[in-house]
């Protein structure tokens, strides 16, 4: 591990990883083994990580790409990645890979997604488009796309193709977003079109890759992509919900950004069809484009806190939820097993 990357690790944000290991704990149960795994795989994780997103000959392209790495995150991806070679060997070589090229596909579509959503922050740093501009920006998440590309081609050509796959729905699922929904398309359908390349995929892809890896028979993986994807699918709602209900310190970006920006995300597109008297005023603030102004977005923000679309989408979340817990219903019984049912429940706390 270079000097570099000890430096970005301490620069992580302390929050980030007192959440990372909270979550860990909440999940696994009190399994003291697999709570040490889970840890050491991250562990290892992140060091690889950092160095793949920071290696370049030039020190501009290091700082460039390794940003956001380097300020911390969630690390869902990787852990998922982890979760899913317990279902075979986990000590196996490619599982610390899997966990890597998750993530960094991951964090290449936070690049992208900054740039289409002009954010400004992004895990409590300042965005790279905000700092570098967004055509750098742009770029550099290619880079990461490429970079995730090489480790899986490293990994035999299972793992290239499923990246490659994943690599091309997610763009996809990007372009569906600034596209809109076509013509006579339902936008709640487009939505999620839209949510399944950009979100699902990845979580469904992390699952597969780390079980193919730790050698697990087919039908898990399969079972686990399966569930990994309808996961996918309630995280981004719940995501949705957050940006309209948490603080900014809890989001680790600015709290109202989807509304700002005019995303057309699950509670939005509720309330537009809520036609009572109830949602009128909201509607015409929705309607109106985005809502760009402070006073504006407060406003937005507390006509949302009474309006029945959060609760909606909520409802929503939890089916999403239960079809993935009926995805792992299919699936040999393990400590791990337990693990993924009780990230079930941590997703859908976090918007309670």
């Amino acid at each position: 591990m270079t000097r570099k990357t000890l430096e970005a690790m301490e620069k992580a944000p302390l929050s980030a990883r007192i959440r990372r290991a909270a979550m860990i704990r909440r999940i696994v149960l009190d399994d003291p083994g697999l709570e040490s795994r889970l840890r050491n795989g991250l562990e290892l994780a992140e060091k690889e990580l950092l160095a793949h997103a920071e290696s370049a000959d030039d020190p501009r392209i290091s700082r460039l790409i390794g940003h956001l790495a380097a300020a911390g995150g969630k690390r869902l991806r990787p852990l998922l990645a982890l979760l899913g070679a317990e279902f075979g060997d986990s000590g196996r070589y490619g599982v610390t890979q899997a966990a890597v090229i998750a993530e960094l596909v991951h964090v290449s579509s936070l690049y992208h997604d900054d740039v289409m959503d002009n954010a400004t922050t992004r895990h409590g740093v300042p965005s790279v488009n905000a700092h570098w501009g967004d055509r750098l920006a742009v770029l550099a998440g290619d880079l990461l796309l490429a970079r995730a590309a090489r480790l899986a081609a490293d990994l035999g050509p299972e793992a290239a193709t499923l990246n490659a796959n994943v690599a091309g729905r997610l763009v996809a699922g990007q372009i569906y977003e600034l596209a809109g929904p076509a013509p006579g398309e339902d936008a709640i359908d487009h939505y999620f079109q839209v949510i399944a390349g950009k979100t699902a995929a990845l979580l469904g892809m992390a699952l597969r890759l780390g079980a193919q890896q730790a050698g697990a028979p087919a039908p898990v993986v399969e079972g686990l992509g399966k569930f990994g994807e309808e996961l996918g699918l309630a995280f981004q709602i719940a995501d949705d919900l957050l940006d309209l209900k948490a603080s900014t310190e809890q989001l680790g970006k600015e709290m109202g950004k989807d509304l700002e920006a005019g995303i057309a995300s699950l509670p939005v597109l509720l309330a537009l069809a809520d036609t009572t008297p109830q949602g009128a005023a909201l509607r015409e603030l929705l309607t109106a484009g985005p809502t760009a102004g402070p006073a504006e977005q407060r406003r937005a923000l507390r006509l949302f806190r009474r309006s029945p679309a959060l609760g909606e989408a909520e409802a929503i979340m939890q089916e999403r939820l239960g079809r993935a817990r009926r995805a792992l219903s299919e699936l040999p019984p393990s400590p791990a097993l337990q693990a993924l049912n009780a990230l079930c429940d941590f997703v859908a706390d976090q918007t309670g």
